[in-house]
């Protein structure tokens, strides 16, 4: 069983925690097999059934302990098998949510009582029990268990004759029913394996292309757009990465159909599956696959779009036509044929194709622009290399630039393309004169001149002596390097490595130029990628110490421009970066520079600029954000925000915004005084600062001395002018945000109204983008907790697009705006304009949506739409299945979905109709199994539930036999007062019925509501003596039937 586990299970790879069981066919297959050899382990093999593992089996279950039965000790929140082994120990041991099992004819019980859940609970225990068979036989049987054929059988009988143990020979039984198990579960993979579609690039290229065909805007088109995430093709026509390719992953492809948003997709051998997504800006891609395999493209897409499903339907003869043109079409040798297709090439011929494949795999020419490959390189490779770069490039400058560094040397063997290139390299020079211009001219006859030259310039950085190397970092500098074309030209000839060595020379004009075209070509995502594969942020970082400014700056800026990905900031965090671009925010006078105090100072303000630059890029991660706590950067920034310059103020602020999302940078924003600042810069005139500010302000009002803060210095104000600004989106969402965190505080709200802030956020509710309208219903959200704010809603014509937003797809804004909707239906007038609107059954439906946070919104926001409805009971009852799928709700897994769900079941069950179909419906049984929690909000709205439903038929008897009884009386050692008054009231109506009045009593309840009945809270001290008196009753009655 082991050895099926670990070479024929996909597991998902490893992250923060465990490694789990990704959902696929295969997987599900072998779990099934497993879960059926051990519910027949029981009957085939008695004897061996009540043997004692050596480890217990341990995992988290779901299952109850009211589901085990006879042969159990249950109690409470525990489970003891009656079986136990030759110490008293219990071969079963439940304690929720921990189950310990020590035999199999426990495990095939287990599975029994499961049921339905059998098949999560098998796979809970093989995950949490990677290495089964060291546990249930021991660690030496597990390596005979990994044996094969002969071998495993030879073991087996050496271990019977040289073992003492009493059991060995039933552990020898175990061993080799376990050993088939194995055997059975690998030919079982392998013929699942075989059944599987496998797809090749060919294939996928060709329904990429006839997919774009059918794309566009028009009606008729089965998708608005496709596109691959990477324009470089390989030889072998895949697009993935080579360390993806070794997983069979051929290309990657952003869909957006006309009804959903845009898909990641992930092509393989294996089939077509939705993938993580892109992680950040860079477009670095989440390889991690989510849901179920496809067979192809169109099969995931008709799954996934309806719209698509339809449409592609009407056009699938075409399609099918189209498809069959093209297959006859394809060569052997264009599938396997090398394509570039980024923006400065044009499409190749067949024929010079493969003569460029051909070269390529002979490894002598550069052909075409290189690609960072992760692959290895033997040391003696590496040797060969660098000897042939000091060869070509000794003796240039004072410090060789040639000869590689050991870690530059490392970043060789992650390209084939750049052994390609040092090879051609260390060849003659005139051969490489000779031969490789005619190439390029032929692969690529359409680029721009300017590609060439910037060419020959980076040969005579290669080539030529310091001077030289000085002119043609100037000339270079002169062409247009915002151009990709320019960018592209630097890199594909080698230049990014030359400009590197560069940056060791001990010569500062050339690392000064080197840098200055460094800094304006990192601006391309793939150039950034380039500089930290050849690792040039240490050597800029390094560069953070220099005694000349001009550098320091200069390197911080280009630090700025590459630290846009995550590996880039971990590099410069792990080479001492943070630390130094702290330093540089403040800049002491102990440069090596003339010191004439008018360009001292502005040279100083500019190094603390690009010191902060490169800090709010790094700020973007959390180990990047306690670095520059621990450097004592807060105080730094804090004393450049009082400055006036608006070029440092905007990266400062940027950065504080930045770290603002954690706590403990919050708390030392506060203690620094920096709120005062920040809403003294809302009134600038820059629009750019004002958005960062407001951004700032957004991220620290979660805090409510904060919030204080911003109103005490004047801030509420400039920030409700800032909303009739609304051309730049950008800025407008930054204050929106920061108005609906300052909204949580009700002396801002009431501050907001006289600013006249709430009609303008009305009319904000229309034709905004999905990030402002966010923040805008958040802030009418928190308004409308006040009666005065839901009044002006409501004149200003504020319910009918609140209501309009319910359809949407966006989750923070479904929260939202049921919060803001479920607070208007308060007040009456605002009830009868929701229900006209058909917004009840729209909040209903929301009950559908998969995210819990929009459930739990939605059934918040349907308790005052309930209670504040003119005939509540009818339109609850006009919604087809609405009540059981209110009741199925109480299945779910997350807290505050229940606790919002009871509470909407509180207000549903005033109606006695409603009352008796929830109870058809199982509610009973449901709110009974939840009883067992310790989340006092949750517990509140269950007994007000409990209490509620008791006024129906039998099911106060009911609730006491699925013993809900007893865990409510442990309510009321709550110290919440709620919780107390709500209990109380439950106890009183459950108290009703003979048996649960027993129960109460036997647990302790006529103590603890004793204490209750002296509440000052009325509701509370009336339930507590209901329910004492009917147990009271109780025993008067048994005591007069014992003596009469």
């Amino acid at each position: 069983m082991g050895v099926a586990l670990t070479r024929s299970a996909q597991w998902t790879a490893a992250g923060h925690g465990a490694k789990t069981l990704e959902v696929t066919p295969l997987n599900e297959a072998i779990v099934k097999e497993i879960m059926m050899f051990v519910e027949s382990f029981i009957y085939k093999y008695p004897q061996e059934a009540n043997y004692v593992f050596v480890e217990p089996l341990e995992w988290k279950t779901n299952l109850d302990p009211s589901a085990f039965g006879s042969g159990y000790a249950v109690s409470g929140t525990t489970v003891k098998s009656e079986e136990v082994d030759k110490d008293g120990e219990p071969l079963l041991y439940l304690s929720v949510p921990q189950i310990k099992i020590r035999s199999f004819g426990q495990l095939s019980r287990m599975l029994y009582i499961a049921k339905s859940m059998k098949l999560k609970e098998a796979q809970a225990c093989i995950e949490a029990n990677r290495n089964p068979v060291a546990k249930i036989l021991g660690l030496d049987y597990n390596i005979i268990n990994e044996k094969n054929g002969n071998s495993f059988v030879s073991s087996v009988l050496d271990k019977m004759n040289k073992d003492d143990d009493p059991e060995r020979e039933i552990k020898m039984k175990i061993a080799l029913q376990l050993k088939q198990l194995d055997l059975h579960l690998l030919s079982h993979s392998l013929k699942h394996i075989s059944l599987e579609i496998r797809l090749n690039s060919g294939t996928v290229k060709n329904d990429i292309e006839l997919l774009k065909q059918f794309s566009g805007k028009g009606e008729q088109s089965v998708l608005e757009s496709i596109e691959y995430t990477s324009d470089y093709e390989f030889s072998n026509g895949c697009r993935a990465p080579p360390w993806r390719q070794i997983q069979g992953e051929i290309c990657y492809v952003l869909v957006k159909p006309h009804d959903a948003e845009i898909l990641c997709i992930t092509c393989s051998k294996e089939g077509v599956f939705l993938n993580g997504g892109k992680t950040d800006d860079e477009g670095q891609i989440n390889y991690e696959r989510k849901g179920e395999i496809y067979k192809d493209l169109v099969t995931l897409l008709k799954e996934k779009s309806a719209i698509f499903s339809e449409n592609m339907s009407k056009q699938e003869i075409k399609f099918s036509e189209q498809l069959q043109k093209d297959q006859p079409n394809k060569s052997p040798k264009e599938e396997v044929a090398v394509t570039h297709k980024a923006s400065i090439t044009s499409r190749r011929s067949a024929q010079e194709k493969n003569r460029i494949n051909l070269g390529r795999s002979q490894l002598t020419k550069r052909l075409e622009p290189s690609l960072n490959w992760r692959t290895s390189v033997s040391s003696k490779d590496r040797n060969t290399l660098r000897d042939a770069q000091v060869e070509k490039h000794g003796g240039k400058l004072e410090k060789s630039r040639s000869s590689l560094s050991s870690g530059r040397a490392q970043l060789i063997r992650k390209s084939v393309e750049k052994i390609e290139e040092i090879i051609s390299d260390s060849s003659s020079e005139s051969e490489e004169d000779e031969e490789q211009p005619d190439h390029r001219q032929e692969a690529n006859a359409d680029l721009p001149s300017e590609y060439w030259q910037i060419q020959k310039l980076v040969k005579y950085l290669k080539g030529g002596n310091q001077t030289a190397t000085v002119i043609a970092l100037c000339s270079m500098k002169d062409f247009n390097l915002a151009q990709e074309t320019c960018q592209l030209a630097i890199r594909d000839v080698g230049g990014l490595e030359v400009l590197i060595n560069l940056l060791e020379t001990d010569e500062v004009k050339c690392k000064i130029g080197s840098l200055k075209i460094l800094k304006e070509i990192s601006h391309n995502p793939q150039i950034r990628r380039n500089i930290v594969d050849l690792g040039g942020l240490p050597v800029m970082v390094n560069i953070l110490d220099s005694p000349h400014k001009s550098l320091k700056c200069l390197a911080a800026e280009t630090i700025a421009n590459v630290a846009k990905f995550k590996r880039a900031r971990r590099v410069v965090r792990r080479h001492g970066g943070i630390t130094k671009l702290v330093a540089l925010l403040d800049c002491g006078k102990h440069s090596a520079e003339p010191a004439q105090s008018s360009l001292y100072e502005t040279r100083d303000v500019e190094v603390a600029r690009c010191g902060a630059l490169a800090l709010w890029s790094c700020s973007k991660s959390y180990a990047n954000k306690e670095a520059i706590r621990k450097a004592g950067g807060i105080p730094l920034l804090a004393r450049l925000l009082k400055t006036s310059h608006e070029d440092m103020l905007i990266p400062v602020v940027g950065t504080l915004q930045e770290c603002a999302s954690e706590e403990n940078y919050r708390a030392a924003i506060k203690a620094e005084r920096i709120i005062e600042n920040l809403v003294k810069n809302l009134n600038s005139e820059n629009e750019q600062l004002q958005e960062h500010c407001a951004m700032a302000i957004y991220q620290c009002a979660e805090d409510e001395d904060t919030r204080d803060l911003v109103r005490l210095h004047g801030g509420l104000k400039p920030l409700a002018s800032l909303l009739n600004n609304t051309d730049n989106k950008e800025r407008l969402a930054a204050v929106t945000g920061a108005i609906w965190k300052c909204s949580i505080s009700k002396e801002n709200v009431t501050k907001f109204r006289e600013y006249k802030a709430i009609e303008t956020l009305v009319g904000l509710l229309t034709d905004q983008p999905e990030e402002v309208l966010v923040n805008v219903v958040g802030a009418l959200g928190e308004c409308c907790q006040e009666h005065e704010n839901r009044i002006i809603i409501r004149k200003c014509g504020g319910i009918q697009p609140l209501v309009n937003l319910l359809v949407g797809i966006n989750q923070a804004l479904l929260v939202n705006v049921t919060k803001a909707v479920g607070a208007c239906a308060v007040e009456p007038e605002s009830m009868m304009i929701i229900d006209r609107l058909d917004g009840v059954r729209l909040l209903w439906s929301l009950l559908k949506n998969p995210h819990p946070d929009v459930k739990a919104s939605a059934a918040w926001a349907l308790c005052p739409c309930i209670q504040n409805a003119k005939d509540a009971g009818e339109m609850v009852r006009s919604f087809v299945g609405g009540l059981e799928l209110v009741v199925n709700l109480l299945k779910s897994e997350n807290k505050e979905v229940l606790a919002s769900v009871c509470a909407v079941i509180t207000n549903i069950a005033k109606d006695q109709e409603n009352l008796a179909v929830i109870t058809d419906h199982g509610v009973v049984p449901l709110l009974s199994k939840l009883a067992n929690t310790n989340n006092d909000k949750l517990r509140r709205h269950l007994a007000e539930t409990i209490s509620r439903c008791c006024m129906w038929g039998r099911n106060r008897v009911a609730f006491g036999e699925h013993k809900a009884v007893a865990p409510l009386v442990r309510y009321l050692k709550s110290n919440d007062t709620n919780v107390h008054r709500a209990t109380a009231q439950a106890l009183y109506q459950l108290s009703e019925d003979a048996d649960n009045c027993i129960t109460m009593h036997e647990n302790g309840a006529v103590k603890l509501l004793l204490d209750m009945v002296g509440s000052p809270d009325e509701e509370l001290q009336e339930a507590a003596a209901g329910c004492i008196a009917n147990i009271r009753r109780l025993a008067l009655a048994i005591e007069k039937a014992r003596y009469s």
